[in-house]
C-alpha cells in the first residue's frame, strides 16, 4: 500500500486550495497552467503558502492543461512541458511530509462537448503518463460532471498504473448528477472502477457539500474526499468574487469529517487562509468508521395530462399528414396572421409550424403565438426552437414554458447565424446545437432537470429535426441525419424540394431509417422568386424548363399562380408515392396557395384509400 493510502487509514489529511483563484487575483491574463513555464516562482510560492497553512497534500497546477483547453491559448503543443514543469515546481515546494497529486480535469462540462470518449481518453492518457513518469504520489481526477467519462478514465489508468487514484465528481444538485443518478450510487461506480478515494469537488460551497455527504454511505475499499468551493459566486463592481468566510469554512469542515470525509481540501475561491482554518478545526479529529445515512426523499414524476394526445409521429405513421409553416409577423398587426391560422384550422391541417426568428430576422415570439393558438384553435402548434438566441438557462426555461402551455410538438434547430440577418452585430449563443437541445428535451421527458433533480411532472415533447436534402453530397447529409436520430429526434422536416427526382433520391437515401419524414413543398410565386431561389438560395436549383415556364408567364399573375400550383401538385403526387408526411411552406403569407395544395393532397390521398378499399 502506498504511503498516502496508509496514512489515510487512521488519519484525516488536509489538501490545498485553489491555484487559479490566487493567480487571477494577481492579474492573470492567460490560463493558470501557462505560468508553470513563464512564472514558475509564482506557482511555487502558492504551493508553499498552502504547505505553510497546514496542507498535507498539494496538487500540480495542471487542472486545465489538456490539449483542447490549451488550444484556446495556442499552447496545445506544450502539454507535456507544462505537466513536467508542474511536477518539478511542486517538488521544489514540498517538504518530506508533503504528498503531491497530479491533477487532471474533466472534459465534459455543463455545455455539450463534441469530443468523443476515445479522443478524451487519448488526451487524458498523455497527461496521466507525463505526471506518473515525473513522479507524483497519486492522481487527482477532479471536476468530472460526466460519470461515464470518469469511470472510463479510471479504468484505463488502473490498467496501466498501480498508483493512488483520487476521483471526484461535480454535481449541480446536492442529490443527483446531471443524468439523474443519485450521487451515492454514482460514487459506488467510481470506486468499483478502481478509485481509491472518491468524492465531490467544485460548484457547491461547504453548506451544500455537507448536505450531499449526509446521503453518501461510507464506501467499502475506498475513502471519501471533499473539495468544496469557498461559497456561492457573487458579483461586485462587475467582478466575480467569493465570500470571505475562511473561519466558517473551517467549522463546516468538522461536519464533513463527521460525514466520513478523510481527505478535505478546497476548490474555487479557497485560499491558504481557508486551509489554515480547516487544519486547525480537524487536527484533533479521527476518521469515522460508521455513520447514519439520511435517505433521499424521492419526488415522483407524474406524467403530463396531455400525454394521451396523439403525436405527429404516430399520426404520420398511420396516415397521410399535413403540416404547414406560417411565420409570425415582424410587426404587431397580427389580424391577418390569426385569420390565416383560422383558415388552416378550418381546413383540418394537422399542425402549423412556427419558425423561431428564421434567417436571423426578428419576429413575434412563436411561444406567444403558440399560446394563443392553443387557447383559441384546434390546430396543433409545432414550435421551432433555435439555439442561436438563448443560452442554456433560456433554452430550458423556454422548454418548461412550452410544456406548461401544453405545446408538445417542437423542432430543435441550431439556427442561422446572426450575421445573415437584419442585425448582423447581434450575438450568437450556441451553448448547444440541435442535438444537445434534443437531449435536454428528452431529459425533461423523463422528468429530470438538467441538474439531475426531479421536475415533478414529465414533459411530453415530440421532437422534430431539420433535414436539408439540397446538398451536393446527400450521403453526408444522411450521416448527419443518423446522428440526429441517435440523439433522440423522433421525425424530420425537410427544406423545400423542387424536383420529383430529388424526392425519390431522398426516399432511397433514408428508407433504412425508422423515422417519418415531412417533405417540404414551397410554391414559387413569380419569375423573380424562381430566379432568386435558383441563383441565391444554397442548394436549390430549378430546371431550365421550369425557369422558362415562369419566364413565359411572368407578366400574368393568374397564369403564374396556376403554373405554380400545377408544379407544386405534381411534386405532391410524388411525395405521396413515397411518404406520408407533407410539409407545406406558405410563401409570403399567401395562405391561399397552401389551402389549395392541402385540399389537393387530401383529395388524392382520399382517392387512393378509396381505391384500396
Amino acid at each position: 500500500m502506498s504511503q498516502l493510502l496508509n496514512k489515510l487509514k487512521n488519519n484525516i489529511l488536509v489538501a490545498d486550495g485553489a491555484i487559479g483563484t490566487i493567480l487571477y487575483s494577481e492579474g492573470l491574463d492567460t490560463c493558470p497552467e501557462a505560468y508553470n513555464l513563464t512564472h514558475p516562482d509564482k506557482v511555487q510560492r502558492i504551493h508553499q503558502s498552502y504547505i505553510e497553512a497546514g496542507a498535507d497534500i498539494i496538487q500540480t497546477n495542471t487542472y486545465g492543461a489538456n490539449f483542447e483547453k490549451l488550444k484556446v491559448f495556442g499552447l496545445e503543443h506544450k502539454v507535456k512541458d507544462i505537466h513536467q514543469a508542474a511536477v518539478q515546481i511542486a517538488k521544489q515546494a514540498a517538504n518530506n511530509d508533503t504528498f503531491i497529486l497530479g491533477t487532471v480535469g474533466g472534459f465534459r462540462g455543463i455545455k455539450q462537448e463534441a469530443l468523443g470518449l476515445s479522443a478524451i481518453q487519448y488526451h487524458t492518457e498523455i497527461q496521466v503518463d507525463t505526471l506518473v513518469e515525473a513522479g507524483v504520489d497519486g492522481l487527482l481526477f477532479e471536476t468530472y460532471y460526466d460519470l461515464e467519462e470518469l469511470t472510463n478514465i479510471i479504468k484505463a489508468t488502473r490498467r496501466k498504473y498501480d498508483i493512488p487514484i483520487i476521483a471526484q465528481l461535480t454535481a449541480l444538485n446536492t442529490n443527483y448528477l446531471r443524468d439523474g443518478s443519485e450521487i451515492n450510487t454514482a460514487l459506488k461506480q467510481v470506486a468499483a472502477s478502481g478509485a481509491d478515494i472518491i468524492g465531490l469537488n467544485c460548484h457547491h460551497g461547504p453548506h451544500h457539500m455537507q448536505q450531499s455527504f449526509s446521503h453518501i454511505e461510507l464506501p467499502e475499499g475506498a475513502y471519501l474526499s471533499c473539495y468544496p468551493n469557498a461559497s456561492l459566486l457573487d458579483i461586485e463592481n462587475s467582478e466575480f468574487r467569493y465570500s470571505d468566510n475562511a473561519a466558517y469554512f473551517g467549522k463546516v469542515a468538522q461536519q464533513l469529517i463527521n460525514e466520513g470525509v478523510r481527505l478535505i481540501g478546497g476548490c474555487c475561491g479557497t485560499t491558504p487562509e481557508h486551509i489554515q482554518f480547516i487544519k486547525s478545526s480537524v487536527k484533533d479529529l479521527k476518521p469515522v468508521s460508521d455513520k447514519k445515512v439520511i435517505p433521499i426523499t424521492k419526488q415522483s414524476s407524474r406524467s403530463n395530462t396531455t400525454s394521451q394526445q396523439q403525436t405527429l409521429t404516430s399520426k404520420v405513421k398511420q396516415q397521410p399528414t399535413i403540416i404547414v409553416e406560417l411565420d409570425t409577423p415582424k410587426h404587431l398587426d397580427t389580424d391577418k396572421f390569426f385569420r390565416n391560422i383560422k383558415k388552416l384550422d378550418d381546413a383540418n391541417i394537422d399542425a402549423v409550424t412556427l419558425a423561431d426568428n428564421s434567417l436571423a430576422t426578428v419576429r413575434i415570439s412563436n411561444i406567444a403565438a403558440a399560446s394563443i393558438i392553443k387557447q383559441q384553435y384546434a390546430i396543433e402548434p409545432l414550435v421551432h426552437i433555435t439555439c442561436r438566441d438563448r443560452n442554456l438557462i433560456g433554452l430550458q426555461s423556454h422548454l418548461l414554458g412550452l410544456s406548461l402551455l401544453g405545446v408538445n410538438e417542437i423542432l430543435t434547430i441550431t439556427g442561422d447565424p446572426s450575421k445573415i440577418g437584419h442585425l448582423p452585430g447581434a450575438s450568437n449563443v450556441y451553448d448547444v446545437n440541435s442535438k444537445g437541445l434534443t437531449e435536454i428535451a428528452l431529459r425533461f421527458n423523463k422528468g429530470i432537470n438538467t441538474d439531475g433533480d426531479a421536475l415533478k411532472t414529465k414533459t411530453n415533447f415530440n421532437i422534430a429535426g431539420a433535414f436539408d436534402p439540397n446538398v451536393k453530397k446527400l450521403d453526408g447529409a444522411v450521416r448527419r441525419l443518423e446522428k440526429k436520430l441517435e440523439s433522440g429526434m423522433h421525425y424530420f422536416i425537410t427544406q423545400p424540394v423542387y424536383s420529383a427526382e430529388k424526392i425519390k433520391e431522398v426516399y432511397e437515401a433514408t428508407k433504412h431509417l425508422d423515422a417519418p419524414f415531412f417533405i417540404g413543398i414551397m410554391p414559387v410565386t413569380s419569375y423573380k422568386n424562381a430566379l432568386f431561389l435558383h441563383n441565391e438560395v444554397p442548394g436549390i436549383k430549378l430546371s431550365d424548363e421550369i425557369l422558362e415556364q415562369f419566364e413565359a408567364v411572368k407578366n400574368d399573375k393568374a397564369k403564374t399562380k396556376a403554373l405554380s400550383l400545377k408544379l407544386s401538385k405534381d411534386l405532391i403526387d410524388t411525395v405521396h408515392e413515397y411518404f406520408n408526411g407533407l410539409y407545406l411552406i406558405t410563401p409570403f403569407q399567401s395562405v391561399e396557395y397552401t389551402l389549395e395544395l392541402a385540399a389537393y393532397s387530401k383529395q388524392i390521398t382520399s382517392n387512393k384509400q378509396e381505391a384500396i378499399l
